[in-house]
């Protein structure tokens, strides 16, 4: 229907500068109508088979100069017809033809001029799809221009570098998560280890004090079941499927019932805990899931604080509910802050096995903090720096 009326748009626009820069009679009037719609008829019926056989090219180049050829045709066409008309004589309308065929040809050249960087570019964009198909990430079409040809290249270029990033990111989750797999095994394996040698001994009668060996299964059993724990919680945590009942609470006692619980461990590794709160900080969660984050991120201080050193837990209504753990290790490399919360992320010295644990315990933190509709940050070292800040309560 748009190209109907493009025809007959065309046709009238003719008609109108005919009729305003020759004044014609009303003969001349209706040859010209004539000649106009016989024309423009022609290139219709030529348009649709032209539009039907350029689809089964296999270059757009080569659909390109048929078009423009078709172009010049109906031109020509148009022009004879009108000096036929006009009654030219035989040697003004030979030079007629001498000059449409002059045109025609310098109308072809520009065409196949114009037409070669296009046919170029579509060929390295196409080539691009091929390697990127191939599996070649590293791809990229070169192409730089401001019309739609541009356009397709530019998203292509952004597609493959977001596969890229998309195939990185892959890897790397890929190898945290045996890195990952691999600390859980460590940590099942240890203890069920001790566990089968202590019920070696006991069956065999080498133990020369049994009470001892119960005491060491019994908290090797303990450290599998906190393992077991921190694994299904984080599960929850990330299915969102962690529930709680929230109620006002203190946070400022929280902390402190946190340093209370961990003061053995601190007392173990000659580590002095503090708190620091000027009153209450009221804020509107779960006692027991706050308590886990506050714990953990003592614990995760204490498990790197040099001994003769203290670990300084910090509450106020900075900005809103928040809390700050302090300590005098070696605290987080700068290229892992922005991560140390993430699940499976290896190189971080939070989660070395040679400090225990397979490093659930930031996570789940994070998790817990994010539903309390919270934020957690880590800052880098020199000294541990770790706090997470949550609303008060209104």
């Amino acid at each position: 229907m748009k190209t109907v009326l493009a025809f007959v748009g065309a046709v009238i626009i003719g008609l109108a500068i005919f009729e305003i820069t020759m004044r014609p009679s009303g003969s001349e009037r209706t040859d010209l109508v004539l000649v106009f719609v016989g024309v423009a008829v022609g290139v219709a019926a030529a348009g649709v088979l032209l539009t039907r056989a350029t689809l089964r090219f296999r270059s757009l180049r080569t659909a390109v100069l048929l078009v423009a050829l078709a172009a010049v045709v109906a031109a020509g066409v148009a022009t004879v017809i009108s000096a036929q008309l006009m009654f030219l004589d035989p040697h003004d309308l030979d030079l007629l033809f001498v000059v449409l065929g002059f045109g025609s040809l310098l109308g072809l050249v520009l065409a196949l001029t114009l037409t070669r960087p296009l046919a170029a570019d579509l060929e390295r964009i196409r080539d691009t799809a091929r390697r990127v198909a191939a599996g070649d990430l590293d791809a990229g079409t070169g192409v730089d221009r401001p019309d739609e040809v541009g356009a397709v290249a530019a998203a292509v270029d952004s597609m493959v570098g977001q596969l890229a990033a998309a195939a990185a990111d892959r890897e790397r989750n890929e190898e945290s998560r045996r890195a990952f797999l691999a600390a859980v095994g460590h940590d099942l394996r240890s203890p069920l280890a001790a566990l089968a040698a202590a019920i070696e001994a006991l069956e065999d009668g080498l133990a020369d004090d049994p009470d001892r060996y119960l005491r060491s299964m019994r908290a090797d059993i303990d450290a599998m079941s906190e393992l077991v724990e921190d694994l299904f919680l984080l599960a929850r945590i990330e299915a969102g499927r962690l529930e709680f009942e929230r109620e006002v609470v203190d946070l400022a006692e929280i902390a402190d019932e946190s340093i209370e619980a961990l003061a053995p461990v601190a007392r173990a590794k000659d580590i002095h805990l503090q708190l620091d709160a000027a009153g209450p900080v009221l804020v509107s969660g779960g006692p027991a899931a706050l308590g886990r984050v506050v714990r953990n991120l003592v614990d995760n201080a204490v498990r790197h604080a040099p001994a003769g050193s203290r670990v300084l837990v910090r509450v106020s209504e900075e900005g809103g509910a928040t809390v700050r753990v302090e300590d005098d290790g070696p605290g987080f490399p700068p290229e892992l802050v922005t991560t140390a919360f993430d699940s499976l992320v290896t190189g971080d010295p939070a989660r070395s096995r040679t400090h225990g644990g397979a490093g659930l315990g930031l996570t789940i933190a994070k998790g817990i903090v994010a539903i309390h509709g919270g934020e957690i940050w880590a800052a880098p070292g020199p000294g541990g720096q770790v706090g997470f800040r949550i609303p008060a309560a209104g």
